[in-house]
Order: C-alpha cells, then structure tokens, then sequence
C-alpha cells in the first residue's frame, strides 16, 4: 500500500489494545496451509492485496500527471514503481502457494474499482489525501488481520504495506498547501471524511463477500477474531485515522 506512518505502528496493527499472538501465528506456512480454509482465506489476501497494490501504483502514476512540479513528478514515479514491485511480490508468491493470480485477484476487483470510482479526487491535494488517508486505512485493516496470520504469510503481508514515502511527502505538501491557502483545509477535511467512510465500507464489503476471509475474521479459521474484537478492530482504525488527520493539520 502506498502509505504508512507514525499514526501506526509499521510493524502490527493500527494501534495499542491488539490481542497477542494466536496459535496460527506461531506456525510457518507448511504447518499452517494443512487446512484447506485456512489456504482459501490467504488466497484470497493475498490476491485482495495484489489487486490494491497494482491499483495504487496505476493511481500513483495518474496523480503524477497532475504534480505542479517535475521534482514532485518524479516522487511520484519512484513512490509508483514501488508499488508496482510489491505487486510483483505478492503475484510471484501466489504462485508459490499454488493460486493463479489473476484469478486471486479478480473476486476484488469490482469493489476496488468501485471505490476509486467512487473517490476520484478532482485536484493534486485531493489525490495527496486520498493516498494517505484512504490507502492507510486499508493498510491498518490488513496489519489487523496479519496478526492472525501464519508468520510467512504475515512477513510478506506487513512487508509490502511498507511506506514507499508517500506519507511524509503528502503530510508535506497538504499543510504547505494549508499554511499558505487556510479556506483549503475546510475543503480537504471534509473529503477526508468522506474517504474514510467509503475506504471502511469497502474493507467490510471485501471480507463480505468472500466466505473464507470472513470466517477468518469473526473465528473458526486460524484461530480468528470473534465478533466483539471485528469492532475493537474497527475502532483502532478509526483511532489511527484521527491521529492521520492531525498530522495533515485537519479536524477528524
């Protein structure tokens, strides 16, 4: 994903108050994949995640069109290849485990093109936000639910949702862009609102619809979360987000 930043921690999920380690988390893939759900459900991660990265890398190329500058251009490009690569990670393991990857990834993509539909940004600063606030959040859903992975699948999962330098290089920009224009930022809070509300529906329309992805979450594959802990989680996002919105100088 294209963001990551203190708002979270890079290395767990999106904030204090995740329960410890399950017994799936303690065993490798080989020991973990024995139960046929359990390959279904990471399948279909990691197909979900394949999908996200190829879409932001293809966004990212996009704003790049729109960056007022070459040396922003550039950023972008770089940050874009990065993404890109994670794509290639998570396809060439896909393989590995034995799922075709375009078939992995086509469950998810009526839902992701939805969203990006649904959340075109009209401007350079639109698209800054977006990126940071709107692909963060899906990081710190896949952080939560990379806690109850096997720990090959869950060094991968937490590898590719690595800052490419999206975070620092948006936080910069959108508070110059406030600091300078101060009606700005009433614009930009509301869009950011407006993105964290469809990013969450988009996140629990993915898990919905996929049954072993579901099960996961809610328990009976991998040791899951029950239903009490899907709304903590839920929460811990919510709370990251507020602590994102901050750091770009807009009210949550």
């Amino acid at each position: 994903m294209t963001t990551s930043d203190n708002a979270s921690d890079t290395a767990g999920p999106a904030a204090e108050g995740t329960p410890g380690p399950t017994v799936i988390a303690a065993r490798d893939w080989a020991e973990a994949s024995a139960d046929p759900q359990y390959r279904a459900a990471v399948a279909d991660l990691l197909g979900a995640l394949a999908y996200g990265e190829l879409a932001a890398f293809e966004r990212l190329a996009e704003d790049a069109k729109l960056a007022p500058t070459l040396a922003d251009k550039a950023a972008l490009a770089k940050m874009a290849s990065a993404e890109f690569h994670h794509f290639e990670q998570l396809r060439d393991r896909l393989g590995e485990i034995g799922a075709e990857p375009t078939e992995a990834m086509e469950p998810f993509v009526a839902a992701l093109d939805g969203f990006h539909r649904q959340t075109a940004p009209s401007d350079w600063l639109e698209g800054l936000v977006k990126a940071y606030v709107g692909d963060s959040i899906a990081s710190d859903f896949y952080r939560e639910v990379a806690a109850r992975l096997d720990k090959d699948t869950r060094e991968l999962v937490l590898a590719v949702l690595d800052d490419t330098g999206h975070a620092g290089f948006a936080v910069e920009k959108v508070r110059a862009a406030i600091e300078a224009e101060p009606r700005v930022g009433g614009r930009l809070a509301l869009w950011a609102r407006r993105l964290m509300g469809e990013a969450l529906s988009q996140s629990q329309r993915v898990v919905a619809d996929r049954d072993a992805l579901s099960t996961m979450l809610v328990g009976g594959v991998a040791d899951g979360f029950d239903l009490a802990e899907v709304g903590r989680m839920f929460s811990r996002i919510t709370e990251a987000h507020t602590k994102r919105m901050a750091a770009l100088g807009l009210a949550a």
